[in-house]
């Protein structure tokens, strides 16, 4: 590993944010005496639940401390679990993988008679009330309600959902395998609950931090629009989430200095606001929730007019760590044309992606790109028969293998087959859909549950493109590096992507202060060479902001202008800057 120095990699970067001593509370004991504090006699305290949150304990310890004349648990209002079974598999398909984006609201999971009887009983009652769960706003829409926000971040749903403890969304499905609660929650349950959320952080009282159920945090609306309104005024992290794979490897493990419980780590979410969380930190304390709370208040600020106009409130880059040192191969995948990805799954944009190397070691591949000759049916036909009968496919039959080395630059838009062999550390770039992979052959593996991965050779047969030859790819996808600017104590590459591919990329070489503008658009940012970085305002708009290496950071589209310099004297420094094109 070419970073000998101790690692200083930060796995918990957090947005500093001022708060008077009122604004948070701390514990459910003080949490209960605020809202009580607050509670008229007539009012309603409203719980609105992102599907996940520990709903039992919220009940537990509400109406124990709050004793409310009238209460209505949320999940007495929804329709029976069969019918909303029914009701949302035609969106998730026999796929054991991909479903369809669909248009589904929390109004279609609710009984109207249910919800009518709920709303008379709140009308009825003659001191406070207390709703509680998913949907808890629809059910109080009295004038005179608190309204609390219990937010969950997507990486701990899918820890809750591994562990058991978790169904999805108005389901009894605890024994679901967890691949199948995922591929539920990503298609149906944070679809619906991220439209009615986008209606109702601005409208809150309260935000309330569930990630560790025992530990709860509550701040005020005031402190939580402050936090995100500096957020998206500054450059920032999101909070990287490392998982273990089948092929997982050792070099994150110790580059980012992780616990050293797990076999290896194969992921990491660096940049996936869908996946990462935000901290904002309020002197000692951290206030997690998802990033995507800020891309939902912000996303003007955050992604600039351009971006905002083709995505909407959506993050369409994503960086994310792939990790073979010591580990294997990635399965042999494809990803679908826009038209293919449209047509099936309804998603607007595919996976147009690259393969960074941040490290290497001297027997480091990708396989890229389609032999020349290759003749699609024999292709096709022996994937099928290795899949079937258990024998190995011949890759170097088929595939090209590339040698891969540090710094170099693989890209690869939807439609070319690739994966990274064994012994690399791949900074993966791509646009954001990251569900929607092809696995062609995994190597006879099985996944960490024992059992084989799905596999979707029909799939990627309509979309590998057959013209993407040795050839081609050498001159189109292989460290097309191309000059385009420099100054003093630093020079500027492009290197990529593919001319298909919506985003940039621009690897930046320098000693000294580099000038860098966001364009308009948001940019992301890694420091792939050299220990430290400075990022620093001309104008000193924000507080100068600190990289360590192989850090992934956003700088929001409305800063502008903005420097990076080494804090590391004693090596050329480099960052990869990602941005969508104009």
């Amino acid at each position: 590993m070419s970073q000998s120095l101790r690692p200083n990699y930060d796995r918990f970067p957090f947005i500093p944010v001022p708060f008077e001593q009122q604004d948070l509370q701390l514990g459910w004991q003080n949490i209960t005496s605020r809202i009580k504090a607050l509670a008229k006699p007539n009012t309603v305290v409203c719980v609105e639940c992102y599907p996940g949150v520990d709903q039992a304990i919220l009940r537990s310890v509400l109406l124990d401390a709050l004793k409310p004349d009238c209460f209505v648990d949320t999940s007495e209002c929804f329709k029976d679990a069969a019918e909303i079974d029914s009701m949302v598999q035609p969106h998730l398909t026999n796929d054991p993988v991909f479903g369809r984006l669909n248009g589904l609201s929390i109004n279609d999971f609710l009984n109207v008679e249910k919800l009518s009887a709920a709303k008379k009983k709140l009308e009825n009652r003659k001191g406070l009330a207390v709703v509680i769960g998913v949907g808890a706003s629809l059910v109080a829409n009295d004038q005179d309600r608190v309204l609390i926000y219990a937010d969950l971040a997507r990486w701990e749903i899918q820890m809750r959902q591994r562990s058991g403890e978790l169904a999805n969304l108005a389901s009894d499905n605890f024994k679901a395998r967890p691949s199948e609660k995922y591929k539920r929650a990503y298609f149906v349950d944070w679809r619906v609950a991220d439209r009615l959320k986008k209606k109702l952080l601005p409208k809150l009282d309260f935000f309330l931090d569930t990630h560790n159920p025992a530990e709860p945090k509550m701040i005020t609306a005031e402190v939580f629009h402050r936090g995100l309104k500096l957020a998206v005024q500054r450059p920032f992290r999101v909070v990287p989430f490392f998982d273990p794979g089948p092929w997982g490897g050792q070099w994150m493990k110790e580059v980012c200095d992780l616990p050293r419980d797990k076999p290896n780590y194969a992921w990491c979410f660096d940049c996936v606001p869908e996946e990462n969380s935000l901290m904002l930190g309020l002197g000692s304390t951290r206030i997690e929730m998802p990033s995507l709370n800020l891309v939902f208040q912000h996303p003007v600020e955050l992604l600039g007019d351009r971006v905002h106009a083709r995505f909407g409130a959506e993050f369409p880059i994503r960086f994310d760590f792939l990790d073979t040192m010591g580990g294997g191969n990635l399965s042999l995948q494809v990803h679908p044309l826009t038209e293919y990805i449209h047509d099936n799954f309804g998603m607007q944009y595919t996976q147009d992606e690259s393969y960074y190397l941040l490290d290497a070691g001297s027997d480091a591949t990708v396989y890229l790109g389609v032999k020349e000759g290759v003749k699609p049916k024999e292709m096709i036909s022996a994937l099928h028969h290795a899949q079937n009968s258990g024998e190995p496919f011949p890759d170097d039959k088929f595939v090209n293998r590339f040698p891969a080395k540090k710094h170099d630059h693989f890209l690869i838009p939807a439609g070319t087959i690739h994966c990274s062999g064994k012994n690399a550390m791949v900074l993966e770039i791509s646009a954001t859909p990251y569900i929607f992979t092809f696995k062609l052959w995994d190597w006879g593996r099985v996944g960490l549950d024992g059992r084989p991965r799905p596999i979707h050779i029909d799939h990627g047969a309509e979309n590998i493109q057959w013209s993407r030859d040795t050839k081609w790819v050498e001159k189109n996808l292989v460290n097309c590096i191309e000059p385009v600017a420099e100054g003093i104590g630093w020079r500027e590459e492009r290197t990529g992507l593919h001319e298909r591919e919506f985003i940039e990329t621009r690897r930046h070489w320098f000693s000294e202060l580099v000038p860098h503008t966001t364009g308009g658009g948001v940019n992301v940012l890694n420091l792939v060479e050299g220990r430290d970085a400075l990022v620093e305002s001309p104008t000193n708009a924000f507080e100068p902001f600190v990289v360590h290496y192989a850090e992934t950071f956003i700088v929001p589209a409305c800063v502008g202008e903005y420097t990076i310099r080494p804090l590391d004297g004693a090596k050329p420094s480099a960052t990869i800057k990602a941005y969508v094109r104009a």
